[in-house]
């Protein structure tokens, strides 16, 4: 694969350098124009259930069950196509996984992130 795939929030500044970047939130980011958010694809589809992510609801206690749970996700086939195409991409291109989420760290754009790097 390309260089390793990193993971941001979608509201930073952006670099012509990144490479491909891709929205991994179910949910559009408030306050973010779709033509000012210089997105390459949003993929819905690779973002946690709706059910995951309410019951996750961004708690750092909770994030080692999610990331459990949410790696099962990937495997579904709900989940697999999307999970695919970022493997394309990271294939071809370097890659950024974005996400509105404040604590990035803690976000299901750190786990794919993680998940993709492990798959390289």
């Amino acid at each position: 694969m390309a260089k390793r795939i990193r993971y941001r929030r979608v509201y930073e500044e952006t670099s012509p350098r990144e490479g491909k970047r891709v929205l991994v939130d179910r949910v559009w980011p408030r306050g973010v124009r779709k033509e000012d958010a210089h997105l390459d694809e949003w993929l819905r589809d690779v973002a946690p259930s709706t059910e995951l992510r309410k019951w996750y609801g961004h708690d750092p206690d909770r994030f080692s069950e999610f990331r459990r749970r949410y790696l099962g996700e990937l495997r579904d086939a709900g989940h697999e196509q999307a999970a695919g195409r970022l493997r394309d991409l990271a294939s071809h291109d370097p890659l950024v996984l974005l996400t509105a989420t404040k604590d990035v760290d803690h976000s299901q754009a750190a786990v794919l992130a993680d998940w993709l790097n492990r798959k390289r």
